[in-house]
């Protein structure tokens, strides 16, 4: 048989099932856009306080659904996206830290996708998708069709990246699944006279300081500059729609959209708090989501986005995952069990491991610090911040902000927030009598998930308030670490091997 044109079968086939309305016998194509670094109140659609952050996602969420309870897993860039494309918690894939996971006894995305019959790239955070690389991606679209690598700030190339992706998966006659990661608002943050521009920058008299930061000077300058990166992560954003628009595909391509943590300042990026997971989700499923649905019902996770793209996708569900698709909420229906999300952190990209495990309901908040014991201090992305420094510098002065960077350094051993009233989590209820019978309830079900899960963490939790056995646990924890990198253990915040002595954790190295 001959086909109309340059069309193979397959393509031939879809234009066929496109032109007489039957696209719903063919697989949708499926495009997963992610931001670095963003909270999820960053976005208009999800309650920014700054007006214009994200006029193109807020654009993009009126066509969409969003999920108000929505979390990532982890707090810091390649732990969070390895639980977003394996569907398995941090423990259970072996994928903790900044260091490459081989060999793997499980299929991550890429593998399911191309079992059935996806073709399959990424653009940007291709050792961070991964459990290892090289991986088996169709392409990596970071390489642009003309030549030469693209630059991960500038916003118009990522469209040419998914232009190129579509461009590909027709000529291999396959339905696509693009992983496409826009690199804003990362830092380095957008700055005046930066060559990679921003549809609008913010400044600092513009910007609404958030609950868990002091309005300081410093802080203002940092998140204006924030701000302005988010925007010009939306106009990345907003490439890639219009070149999704321009391809023909629109009506046949899911679109999923969220961050993989929230912003990089401190108490936000590598914690566990609220503002540190919660994710701006939006999806738009053709013909089964409907335009500017909103769902504040469900609990969501990240663990759950690969379940729910098998399930889109027809594809076949590996065994072991620990996520449960959400696909039938897009589809209007409602889900029992869906009361909590399973947080955790082990270790920052400095290699420093401060192993933290949390659960959150609608209304509350649980975190486990096994790693604090007075004296240690917590490694984070963000103490080099000017942010941060300012805090050091006015903890002298403000008793109010030496509290705030006395707990980010050093922590307790357990912390609860009611986060329906104090999103911020700026007050401890864990010490709090009329909290008591909510801290049962946090703890119980942290210890559920930790025994379900096999968490090496469980001795640990189950000793919380036993210095010893903490200090034990951190010993072990210390000792497998060394023995990775091949250095000495050491008796603070996690040795000096491969970056950990460099890692500054509140101004000081964190060996």
């Amino acid at each position: 048989m001959r086909f109309p044109g340059s069309l193979c079968p397959a393509r031939w086939v879809l234009s066929l099932l496109m032109a007489t309305g039957l696209t719903a016998f063919a697989k949708p194509n499926l495009l997963i856009v992610t931001v670095d670094d963003m909270s999820g109140d960053s976005v208009g659609a999800f309650g920014c306080p700054v007006d214009g952050t994200t006029p193109s996602i807020d654009a993009f969420a009126g066509s969409a659904m969003a999920f108000d309870r929505a979390h990532v897993v982890v707090g810091n860039c390649q732990p969070s996206r390895n639980v977003m494309f394996s569907g398995r918690f941090p423990h259970r894939s072996g994928v903790e830290g900044f260091y490459p996971v081989r060999p793997i006894d499980y299929p991550v995305m890429c593998d399911v996708m191309k079992a059935a019959g996806y073709f399959t790239g990424i653009r940007g955070k291709v050792p961070h998708s991964t459990p290892y690389q090289p991986y088996g991606w169709d392409i990596d679209l970071t390489r642009l069709p003309g030549g030469g690598e693209a630059h991960i700030k500038d916003a118009a190339s990522y469209g040419e990246s998914l232009r190129a992706g579509i461009a590909a998966a027709r000529q291999a006659g396959k339905p696509f699944c693009l992983n496409i990661n826009i690199s804003d608002p990362h830092l380095p943050f957008w700055k005046p006279g930066d060559p990679h521009p921003t549809s609008r920058s913010f400044r600092p008299e513009e910007v609404t300081v958030p609950g868990f930061l002091p309005d300081l000077p410093e802080v203002r300058q940092d998140l204006a500059l924030y701000y302005s990166s988010v925007r010009r992560a939306d106009d990345a954003f907003a490439a890639i729609l219009k070149e999704l628009e321009a391809s023909g595909e629109v009506d046949n391509t899911v679109v999923i959209f969220l961050s993989d943590h929230g912003m990089p300042l401190p108490f936000a990026k590598t914690q566990l708090y609220h503002h540190s997971t919660r994710t701006p989700l939006l999806v738009r499923w053709p013909g089964v989501t409907k335009a500017g649905a909103r769902d504040d019902a469900h609990m969501v996770s990240a663990v759950d986005l690969l379940p729910t793209l098998c399930d889109i996708a027809g594809a076949e569900k590996p065994a072991g995952m620990d996520g449960r698709s959400f696909a039938p909420v897009l589809r209007g229906e409602w889900l029992t069990d869906r009361e909590h999300v399973y947080k955790e952190h082990n270790e920052n990209a400095g290699g420093v491991r401060n192993p933290m495990r949390a659960v959150q309901t609608k209304f509350y908040l649980y975190i486990f610090n096994p790693w604090s014991d007075g004296s240690r201090t917590m490694a984070t992305a963000t103490s080099g911040m000017a942010s941060w420094r300012a805090m050091k510098a006015r903890a002298a002065s403000d008793p109010d902000i030496a509290a705030r960077v006395d707990l980010m350094e050093h922590r307790v051993v357990e912390e609860l927030y009611n986060t329906d009233e104090d999103p911020d989590c700026l007050i401890n209820l864990a010490s709090d009598p009329a909290a008591a019978e909510v801290l049962a309830e946090m703890r119980g079900a942290l210890e559920e998930w930790m025994t379900v899960t096999g968490d090496p963490a469980l001795k640990a939790f189950l000793g919380k308030e036993d210095p010893e056995v903490l200090a034990a646990y951190m010993a072990g924890v210390e000792a497998e670490r060394a023995a990775r990198v091949g250095t000495k253990p050491s008796k603070k915040a996690g040795g000096k091997g491969k970056g950990g002595g460099k890692e500054k954790a509140g101004g000081k190295k964190a060996n």
